[in-house]
């Protein structure tokens, strides 16, 4: 377990160094098979965090489901979509000066949904 004492003498803040993992679940099946439109949610998402995108990858499976991730100057952030559950799952590494919160916000406001699960976890550092 990060000794988060120790990291804070060392001049590192805790909050820079965490991931986020996001169960999200919508009403509107759409979303979640509209590939632009994911990516769109994520770029805004990288955008309110002040992350800087190195590039971007997606693919849109048989039944519709997207995954759609961007690398990030220090991390990345990702979707995986399951229409037939009306489910998303949201992943962000953040370390640096990246805004993980504001991203997360971010990510909620595009996608609207009707059920949220967040996680916030450190990461270790050394």
């Amino acid at each position: 377990m990060t000794d988060t004492a120790n990291l804070a003498t060392e001049g590192i803040n805790v909050d820079d160094l965490c991931s986020y993992a996001v169960d999200v679940w919508v009403s509107d099946h759409s979303i979640l098979t509209d590939e632009q439109r994911l990516l769109k949610v994520l770029r805004t998402a990288a955008e309110k965090g002040n992350a800087q995108v190195l590039g971007e990858a997606s693919h849109v499976f048989p039944n519709g489901a997207v995954t759609a991730i961007l690398l990030l100057s220090a991390s990345h952030l990702s979707i995986h979509t399951w229409p037939e559950f009306s489910l998303a799952n949201v992943d962000l590494l953040a370390y640096g000066r990246l805004n993980g919160e504001r991203m997360m916000q971010s990510v909620e406001l595009g996608l609207s949904p009707t059920k949220i699960n967040v996680t916030r976890m450190l990461r270790a550092v050394h």
